[in-house]
């Protein structure tokens, strides 16, 4: 019975779910047919070749795939949105197809090559299209008549040429090119030409243009007045020349004028008060002149006011007080003249920074200023002001940043007590006043709560009487502190060690005697103790700082400040104590021009990261310790006049110090002194004469290196290849001095007859004749303001013919071992090295014992600058800027050195492997203010691999951008070119290979 039941169910049933299994199967085909895209767009999709993505035929393209939405009706695909997706290689021609997309965002990639002939004239209604940050190339396709676009992004690529081309005859027509765009953006790259400003004709949309970083010339072209709804007008890093166009003043909707960075000429219009809606004007670093804008005060809502390295002159317009939303005013280095007394700071409540330095500005500290409670930092260095501080500067109590160097002020004593009442001032640079004042001693000067947070104190070159004062003690977060050029008695304090944050100091040109105390190498920041992290955000303003070795340098974070300690010129005796050891973290250290006597002690090995050591004038006797050798940072070395004697080390950094580095030791013998050691009596044996062979491989091994360094430090890294981003000319490392933190010289090279060194010229040199009195002219003696770089083999100086033309003279740091002759052969074959990214060898002159070389100057800053000090300089450089970078950095020798010069090259791979790990980080080889483990930069990179940690080592500006698979590629080249065997590194040529392939090949390839 119950199959009976059960086959009369089955069959009863089966039916109706067969229909209901058919309707739903049915229901669901029909609601995919209606979401399914269209098959050509998902084909001409999927021919882009995006590999990082997860497309699939399989899936639907409008409901599944990433980046893309369809018109609801058409299915046709309108909307192509993938930024920071790691997208690479050459854009397919396929996308022109998607003739419906009104949206295009391929931002944030690494996409490569020229965009496709047709790409414009495809898309009759594209709207948004941003392939800002990519790698593009070439000249832009033609835009057609009537395009539909609004927001035009291509910022920070490398295309060239015209920036609006057209199929047009004329721009008289290009109205009608861009007739709805709102938004251009064509900033970082390489555009030439004059400003397109004829894209305003008859255009009623425009708000945005940014023609920033690229190849502009010439003067600005009127038509800008013709955007009449512009708000934001940039074309900084340019090379525009002559005026301000004056149809530019006629936008009342503008609200941003930025021209940083040109050649602008002639006087600011008094017209521009018409632009009520102005909020930002950016115009430092030109050559304006004339007097600031007598009604600038109607700028009623004007918040940025940058008009510093200019040539303005006159006096403050009383009207700018007016002004009363200005946050930031900035008018350093022009010639500004006038009582600063006069003009009324109180209606400017919003003000945060004012920096009026290198002025002309004469009487008081405007009282006036005091009531701006908003201020953050003020700069009034290198004026003609006079008087006293006041206790109203209190009022000030969110001031951080107070700078009032070389002026004629008085009373340092109320000064300090005054100034210690900021509970958030963390810089003071009041150096150059107070002259031949008494320096207060007493401990009880400041409060316990006074100074807490003071970072930066400078106080040299006032010609200060008395001691190191005690109440420094009481500063606990003190960091550098300068004391330098005063008239300093007493003993070196043995409480110094009690600043655990010191890692600067400059006592240098004293009076101070007595012994180093022991303390003093014990100090916390620069000994093996941990040192406190320190806050790395950028100072309010920039300090500027004379090291021993350049000039004028400028410093936006105070974490990169040269760990140094500084003692020169007093009377300080006794033995140098072994516990300078201690100091593995020091980079600069002078005890020059002192009393000091003994032996110099072994544990100046311990002083890895030591980079300049000056023991010159003293009285060291018994010879120089071998093991000096192993100092690989060393670049300055100097023991002259002193009671030194045996044999002179040789190999390492020893190589490349002068003969001036050893001069007043009768004892001295060696290749360097060309004194042979065997007839010093008791002296050591020299060293056996090296083969020929593994001499040249050591000659052209040096020669090659110096010529990396300089490449390094003068031209690849001055940008020049990377979207023409330059430092400002005359600008934040200004001709002028600034706040000088310390003052110490540098030697130059002595005058001599005009014929007595020959300046030998290459025929690649634009130079036809110089001699060398000519080339000291140029370089005003080799004087430290000219000095605009600076490495392992010698200074590099900025000099300027009597015809205006430019040139980098480098100045080598020793004979290397190298006779007269054999350095002239061996840098002939080195002008030959020919690359489009490094500056040529134009030529060489052997002079007074040292080597000159010459290269063509290039008005850029260094990698160093760009990374780690310009304001937002790092995030700038993007990865694929920093790969061009490193692309370029690794130079082409001609191949006739063939094996020769491989095995010496290993040293230059090595620091090339360390500017490769810079790239990759942002973060300097050695950094003071890190723990113990993670302050050298080689020796955190393999920590951290080792820990499986490799993501965390990269810059976080570079971070999520979708570079990290290349970044993994470089940093595996980079750690090959660490190894700490010099036979297991790769050469040159490898590195040069695998870095053209990264992007290309896989990861793992270049591990083989």
């Amino acid at each position: 019975m119950f199959n009976i039941l059960f086959f009369f169910f089955f069959w009863s049933v089966v039916p109706w779910v067969i229909l209901l299994i058919t309707l739903l199967t049915s229901t669901i085909t029909i609601n995919t047919c209606q979401a399914a895209c269209n098959v050509s767009d998902r084909d001409n999709l999927l021919n882009l070749s995006f590999t990082s993505l997860n497309w699939s035929a399989s899936f639907d393209c409008c409901s599944s795939w990433e980046g893309i939405t369809c018109d609801n009706e058409s299915q046709r695909v309108i909307r192509l949105e993938l930024p920071s997706k790691a997208l690479s290689g050459v854009l397919s021609p396929a996308i022109c197809n998607l003739t419906t997309l009104s949206v295009v965002n391929l931002s944030y990639n690494r996409l490569s090559g020229s965009l496709p002939d047709n790409f414009f004239s495809s898309f009759g209604n594209l709207q948004v299209l941003d392939l800002s940050y990519n790698r593009f190339i070439g000249q832009l396709p033609d835009i057609v008549d009537g395009s539909k676009i609004r927001k035009l992004d291509l910022s920070s690529n490398q295309f060239s040429g015209g920036a609006i081309p057209s199929n047009s005859n004329s721009n008289s027509n290009s109205n009608s090119l861009l007739p709805n765009l709102f938004s251009y953006n064509i900033s970082n790259n390489s555009f030439t030409g004059s400003l397109p400003t004829y894209i305003c004709t008859s255009n009623n949309s425009i708000q945005v243009l940014d023609f920033s970083y690229n190849d502009f010339f010439g003067q600005i072209p009127l038509g800008l007045g013709q955007c009449s709804k512009l708000k934001v007008i940039r074309a900084g890093f340019n090379n525009l020349s002559g005026p301000i166009p004056d149809d530019m003043f006629t936008i009342n909707s503008l609200k941003q004028i930025s021209f940083p960075v040109n050649s602008l000429t002639g006087p600011i219009s008094e017209s521009i008060v018409k632009l009520a809606n102005l909020t930002i004007i950016e115009l430092y670093s030109n050559k304006l002149n004339g007097t600031i804008p007598t009604d600038i005060g109607k700028l009623s809502n004007l918040q940025r006011l940058q008009l510093h390295i200019n040539e303005l002159y006159g006096t403050l317009p009383p009207s700018l007080n007016n002004c009363t939303k200005l946050n930031i005013m900035n008018l350093r280095v022009n010639k500004l003249i006038g009582r600063l007394s006069d003009f009324d700071f109180s209606p400017l409540k919003d003000l945060n920074t004012l920096d009026l330095g290198n002025n002309n500005f004469t009487g008081k500290l405007p009282e006036s200023l005091y009531s701006c409670k908003s201020l953050n930092a003020v700069r009034f260095a290198t004026n003609k002001l006079e008087g006293q501080i006041s206790t109203d500067i209190l009022r000030l109590q969110n001031l951080y940043y107070f700078s009032v160097s070389n002026n004629t002020l008085t009373n340092i004593t109320g000064a300090i007590k005054i100034l210690s009442g900021l509970k958030k001032i963390s810089t003071v640079i009041i150096s150059k006043n107070f002259m031949n004042e008494p320096m207060p001693y007493d401990e009880d000067l400041i409060d316990s709560s006074g100074f807490q947070n003071l970072q930066i104190l400078a106080l040299g070159g006032c010609g200060f009487t008395g001691e190191v004062p005690e109440w420094l003690v009481k500063l606990k977060n003190l960091e550098v502190v300068d004391l330098s050029v005063n008239q300093l008695t007493g003993e070196i304090p043995v409480w110094i060690d009690k600043l655990k944050n010191l890692f600067y100091i400059d006592l240098s040109h004293n009076l101070l005697k007595g012994v180093i105390p022991k303390e003093l190498f014990s100090m916390p920041a620069l000994s093996f103790k941990k040192a406190q992290q320190v806050d790395r955000s950028y100072l309010v303003l920039p300090v500027f700082v004379q090291p021993n070795n350049a000039t004028n340098q400028q410093y936006n974070q105070l974490s990169n400040l040269p760990p140094a300690i500084y003692l020169k010129n007093n009377s300080i005796t006794g033995e140098i104590p072994v516990e300078i050891g201690n100091l593995k973290f020091i980079m600069q250290l002078d005890l020059s021009d002192n009393k000091l006597y003994g032996k110099i002690p072994d544990q100046f090995t311990n002083l890895t990261q030591l980079e300049i050591l000056d023991l010159s004038v003293n009285n060291l006797s018994g010879e120089i310790p071998s093991s000096l050798i192993g100092l690989s940072f060393l670049s300055s070395f100097d023991v002259a006049n002193n009671n030194l004697k045996g044999q002179i080390p040789t190999g390492g950094q020893f190589n490349t110090f002068p003969p001036s580095s050893y001069v007043g030791n009768p004892g001295l013998c060696g290749i360097v002194l060309n004194i042979s050691c065997s007839n010093q009596s008791g002296g050591s044996h020299p060293t056996a004469a090296p083969q020929k062979n593994g001499n040249r491989k050591l000659i052209i091994g040096l020669v090659v290196g110096i010529s990396f360094g300089t490449v390094l430090t003068v031209t690849i890294l001055g940008l020049c290849i990377v979207a023409k981003r330059r430092i400002i000319p005359g600008g934040d490392t200004d001709k002028i001095e600034l706040d000088a933190i310390s003052s110490h010289s540098y030697s130059g090279v002595h005058p001599c007859d005009k014929d007595s060194s020959l300046v030998i010229l290459f025929p690649n040199s634009e130079i036809k004749d110089l001699n060398i009195i000519e080339l000291l002219k140029a370089t005003d003696n080799f004087n430290q303001a000219n000095i605009v770089g600076c490495g392992g083999f010698g200074l590099v100086y900025r000099a300027i013919l009597s015809d205006g033309t430019q040139l980098a003279v480098k100045k080598l740091s020793g004979d290397m071992g190298l006779m007269e002759r054999e350095f002239k052969a061996e840098v002939e074959v080195l002008s030959t090295a020919q690359h489009e990214n490094l500056v040529s060898l134009r030529g060489y002159c052997v002079h007074d014992g040292f080597r000159l070389l010459i290269y063509s100057f290039m008005e850029n800053g260094s990698l160093d600058y760009w990374l780690h000090e310009k304001l937002d300089g790092a995030a700038q450089l993007d990865w694929p800027t920093r790969l061009k970078i490193a692309r370029g950095a690794s130079c082409y020798i001609p191949p006739e050195y063939g094996q020769a010069w491989v095995a010496t090259l290993r040293g230059d791979v090595y620091s090339f492997g360390v500017v490769m790990l810079e790239l990759l980080t942002g973060k300097r080889p050695m950094e003071v203010f890190k723990p113990k483990k993670s302050r050298e930069l080689v020796g955190w990179v393999k920590l951290m691999r080792s820990e499986g940690r490799q993501s965390e080592i990269f810059d976080p500006i570079l971070k999520g951008k979708g570079f990290e698979e290349e970044m993994l590629q470089v940093l595996d080249v980079a750690c090959m070119c660490v190894n700490h065997n010099a036979f297991k590194r790769p050469t040159m040529k490898e590195v040069v290979d695998w870095l053209k392939n990264v992007g290309i090949i896989q990861r793992d390839e270049n591990k083989g």
